[in-house]
């Protein structure tokens, strides 16, 4: 549980970091709406198991410049919301959250509408590193794909390891 909810916490901080426009020198962009995590690897081992389906965050910009990520997750058998709020910090691309340490670095992916990210973070008390393609539609892009497996392997991590959930909106349980 505290392994799925920090693989998703890092993969909201990733999203939100990917779009502060002075972390990039580029332009604001809007980042209103839903992204999809369409692909990660670990350095660690992480239970395929947690990530056979991932679910859309919904992004928003809340005054003042922090952001708010909105998915939700099957815990225990039930669909939760998960809110995550990140506070801007004076650093560029930096924003902080309780519970949750962690570096993100990111890089446009060739294709529209896609990031790889790089995160590193703490998960059992061990440092793990994680790389993750996310992008705007759920649908899958090859050469979205191929870009990020060439990250993964310019960063040393094995392509072998990566993998594609099954995407949906949100959370749903079959409740027979």
């Amino acid at each position: 549980m505290r392994t799925l909810f920090l693989i998703v916490g890092l993969s909201l901080v990733a999203t939100l970091q990917a779009h502060n426009p002075s972390a990039s020198g580029e332009e604001p962009l809007d980042v209103s709406g839903k992204w999809y995590l369409k692909a990660m690897t670990s350095d660690q081992e992480v239970s395929r198991k947690e990530l056979e389906v991932a679910h859309a965050i919904a992004l928003k910009v809340l005054e003042g410049g922090d952001l708010e990520a909105k998915t939700t997750l099957a815990v225990n058998g039930q669909c939760r919301e998960m809110t995550l709020v990140l506070q801007k910090t004076k650093e560029p691309g930096k924003y902080v959250s309780s519970g949750l340490e962690d570096a993100i670095h990111f890089t446009r992916s060739r294709v529209q509408d896609h990031y790889v990210l790089d995160c590193e973070g703490e998960i059992h008390g061990e440092k793990v590193r994680m790389m993750k393609l996310m992008g705007r539609d759920p649908e899958e892009n090859q050469e979205a794909l191929e870009d990020f497996k060439n990250a993964v392997e310019a960063k040393g991590f094995d392509p072998e390891k990566i993998v594609i959930p099954t995407q949906t909106e949100a959370c749903s349980l079959d409740m027979d």
